[in-house]
């Protein structure tokens, strides 16, 4: 270990302003390090987009000082970006048993061009690096083996919680060491870095134990089958599931390539534990009284409500609701998924099932509401806190908490996604900003997708499309067919005979003004064409459509 640090600069390339893309970097002196490498589902207006992971430049132009990449836990949030920073550093990736074996059914999904170098640890690890020693702790969160990352330095620790709650009677005997947590806060914690998702939230999160019950009542009442929707990586909510269809004599058939997959690894890792025979396959559930039956969905995507909806559209190979059926939706919606959330239970209820979800504690959240946040603070009695993991409002939320607990408002920290929070001996301050933004992922294609072709998108989807195909003499110089005009998405063309007709007229006279001078430009033609008819199309609609002019020369 070195005497002593010089210089500490922290930065969020993600994970602020809002939810999900997780990723943070920690500079100790020249030694750089990644905590989380997430993905977001992909705002509304987004078109087309799957994923969104965070632009890592700024740690591809500094690739040698890349020392290692640590992941709190499991979830696509934090550990949905790796196979990207892996194609461009090659570092070691640290995480606990189960993490790394969900990062290894994403980096089989992504691709990894060059074998990748995964550590295991435990929460008792210590892992020694020449500025700084790195040691972990338990949290609770939805998904086990979740763990908070310490970085020590001579101007007290770097703390990052990752995603937790403070659950006293948890799923899976996951608890948070509350006395390591301490020991970190009395050894002096220079910055915090800590979960604010559930920061607006008065009280504290309810416990797990009490999905269990709510979960076993609903089959218990159920006259007939009961189909649960989870989020596939709610290992937590699955156990549940499982539990209360053996309570209930009800066989569990798991629909859905996703969940089936998860599910089978937890259970060979030990995290979720059920007996081989309960599970019968999608396929014969009807062969069985409709009282005995259960049926386990759900997605990884962000999206547990997928399958549920296919189901209630009729669209689904295996299955359908049928009068009289139960669906149980054992997750709550993540920002900005509330419109799709309403219009399934919508569909489910027009298909003939009872809903089950909000109104019962049928599904408790994995981030500490207020109180939890307080104690967090309280035990780690932090010099700096940078509030992390949520949006603005949540990070705002979450500041007044520690103004609450006695915090200065200028120790305080509400960084934007490339702010670097500098700590240099005694003095702290914002620095420049570093480079950030979104890499976006559609299909195969990842970070080929810029701002200009989501902007093309949106014209498309707003006012369509206008095409204007020419074919001019090389020599000659003047007109030998067209304009021939096609539209996609702009006019219903059968009752706009006239429009078109004016249009096509409107582009002849131009090319004939334009060939008549003999010399012809295609790109200022092609422009002249544009100008005109975005003008003619506008006064008479009111629309603009994207206009895109051929030319032809024979």
């Amino acid at each position: 270990m070195k005497k002593n640090t010089e210089n500490i600069r922290i930065i969020a390339l993600g994970g602020v302003g809002e939810i999900g893309k997780n990723l943070y970097v920690i500079e100790i002196d020249s030694d750089i390090f990644v905590v989380d490498a997430g993905l977001m589902h992909p705002e509304n207006e987004m078109l087309g987009i799957d994923v969104v992971i965070p632009d890592i430049s700024y740690l591809i132009e500094r690739s040698d000082r890349v020392k290692a990449i640590f992941l709190t836990h499991g979830h696509e949030e934090n550990i949905g970006g790796v196979f990207y920073c892996l194609n461009k550093l090659s570092v070691p990736v640290y995480g606990t048993k189960l993490t790394l074996a969900l990062l290894k059914e994403t980096l089989k999904q992504y691709g990894v061009n060059k074998k990748p170098d995964l550590r295991e640890i435990h929460s008792k690890s210590v892992i020694t690096f020449e500025s700084t020693k790195v040691s972990f702790f338990k949290t609770n969160h939805s998904i086990p083996d979740s763990v908070g990352v310490s970085f020590k330095t001579s101007l007290g620790s770097i703390v990052c919680t990752g995603d937790f709650k403070f659950d006293q009677t948890p799923v899976l005997n996951q608890t948070s060491d509350i006395g390591e947590i301490a020991k970190i806060g009395n050894s002096g914690v220079l910055c915090l870095l800590s979960d604010s998702a559930n920061a607006e939230k008065p009280g504290y999160t309810p416990s797990e134990a009490l999905v269990g019950g709510e979960i076993s009542d609903v089959m218990y009442n159920a006259e007939n089958r009961v189909i649960i929707a989870v989020f596939a990586s709610n290992f937590n909510r699955i156990q549940q599931v499982i539990d209360a269809a053996l309570q209930n004599g009800r066989k569990l058939a798991v629909s859905g390539k996703n969940i089936s997959a998860i599910l089978q690894l937890a259970m060979k890792l030990g995290y979720v534990t059920a007996d081989e025979d309960m599970f019968i396959p999608v396929q014969e559930v009807k062969k069985y009284p409709k009282r005995e039956v259960a049926i386990l969905t759900g997605d990884n995507h962000g999206e547990p409500l997928a399958a549920l909806t296919r189901i209630a559209k009729q669209g689904h190979k295996q299955l359908d609701i049928e009068e009289g059926d139960t669906v149980l939706i054992a997750s709550s919606p993540i920002p900005g998924q509330e419109l799709v959330y309403s219009k399934a239970v919508d569909l489910l209820t027009r298909a003939g099932a009872q809903v089950v979800f909000a109104q019962k504690r049928v599904h408790v959240s994995g981030h500490g509401c207020q109180e939890e946040l307080k104690l967090m603070l309280n035990l780690l009695k932090p010099k700096y806190l940078i509030p992390v993991n949520g949006e603005y409002r949540m990070q705002k939320a979450h500041s007044k908490l520690a103004e609450e607990i006695g915090m200065k408002r200028s120790d305080i920290f509400l960084i934007e996604k490339g702010d670097v929070v500098e700590f240099r001996g005694q003095n702290v301050k914002i620095g420049d900003k570093v480079h950030s933004g979104n890499i976006l992922i559609d299909g195969l294609g990842v970070g080929d997708i810029g701002n200009i072709v989501l902007r093309d998108r949106r014209l498309l989807s707003q006012d369509g499309i206008l095409i204007v195909v020419i074919t001019l003499d090389k020599k000659k110089k003047h007109l030998v067919s067209g304009p021939e005009i096609i539209t996609r998405g702009f006019v219903y063309v059968r009752e706009s005979e006239q429009l078109i007709v004016e249009a096509t007229e409107l582009v002849r006279e131009l090319v004939n003004e334009s060939t008549e001078n003999a010399v012809v430009e295609w790109s200022a033609l092609k422009q002249t064409m544009r100008e005109a008819l975005n003008q003619f199309l506008y006064e008479k609609t009111k629309r603009k459509p994207m206009i895109i002019p051929i030319i032809m020369e024979v």
